[in-house]
C-alpha cells in the first residue's frame, strides 16, 4: 500500500476509535520502497533520497520501508487498556511483542539502552532487525513497528537508520532464517494476548492483513 493512503486510513481510524464508533485495530501490510522521517530526523541523516521521502508525526528519525518488511500499524486506546496511560509501558509492550515473535524462529531479539528497536547479535557485532516509531493522539496510538523478513538491505543505505551510524540492519533471511510473511504474522497473533491483554480483559483488536 502507498504510504500516503495508509496514513490517511490511520488518521481516520484513530479519530473513530477516540469517538468510540469503531474498534481498535492492528494493520499488517507492506509498502513500496520509501523513507519516512520522524520528529527527531536530522537532515544530515538523509544520505541519498533514492526513494520518496515522507515526513510523519511519529517519534524517531529516518527509517526505510519496502517489500519484504512487515509493517504493523497498531491503533489502541490506552485509556481503556491501561489503568494509568503510560507511553513507556506501551513501547515496552511493542518491543516485547516483537521479541517473543522472533523467538519462535530461534532468533534472539534484544533491547539496547539508548538504541531504539530490536537488535540481534552476530559475529561480534549487532544489527537491527526491527524498528519502532509511534504517535499517540488523545491516548490513541498509531504508527508502530517494522520487522525485516527479507527486504533489500542495500535500500537502507540511503539513510542513517534511526540516526545510528555504528550499527547496521539485518533480516530473518540475512540471518539464514527462511520464514514467510504469513509465518511472522502467525507468531505476532500468537503472542499478542501474552503481552497486551489488560487487567480489564480487553480482547484482541481486529488484525487486518495486507491489501490484495
Amino acid at each position: 500500500m502507498e504510504y500516503p493512503d495508509a496514513l490517511a486510513v490511520m488518521e481516520q481510524r484513530v479519530a473513530a476509535i477516540r469517538a468510540g464508533t469503531t474498534p481498535e485495530m492492528i494493520w499488517l501490510l507492506e509498502h513500496p520502497p520509501l523513507y519516512t522521517a520522524g520528529t527527531s530526523a536530522k537532515a544530515t541523516d538523509l544520505l541519498n533520497p533514492r526513494f520518496p521521502v515522507f515526513e510523519t508525526g511519529r517519534g524517531g528519525e529516518y527509517t526505510y520501508h519496502g517489500p519484504g518488511q512487515r509493517v504493523g500499524y497498531v491503533m489502541l486506546d490506552l485509556k481503556k487498556r491501561q489503568r494509568v496511560p503510560d507511553i513507556k509501558l506501551y513501547v515496552w509492550q511493542l518491543e516485547e511483542w516483537i521479541i517473543r515473535a522472533l523467538s519462535d524462529f530461534g532468533v534472539k531479539g534484544e533491547r539496547r539502552e539508548g538504541r531504539v528497536g530490536i537488535w540481534v547479535a552476530h559475529d561480534g557485532t549487532e544489527s537491527k532487525i526491527a524498528a519502532l516509531g509511534v504517535r499517540i493522539r488523545h491516548w490513541v496510538t498509531y504508527h508502530g513497528i517494522a520487522i525485516n523478513v527479507d527486504p533489500e538491505l542495500s535500500h537502507f543505505g540511503g539513510i542513517v537508520p534511526c540516526g545510528i551510524r555504528e550499527f547496521g540492519v539485518t533480516s530473518f533471511h540475512d540471518r539464514g532464517v527462511r520464514i514467510s510473511m504469513n509465518d511472522l504474522d502467525a507468531a505476532l497473533i500468537r503472542h499478542w494476548a501474552g503481552v497486551f491483554e489488560s487487567d480489564q480483559g480487553e480482547s484482541m483488536p481486529r488484525m487486518a492483513g495486507r491489501p490484495a
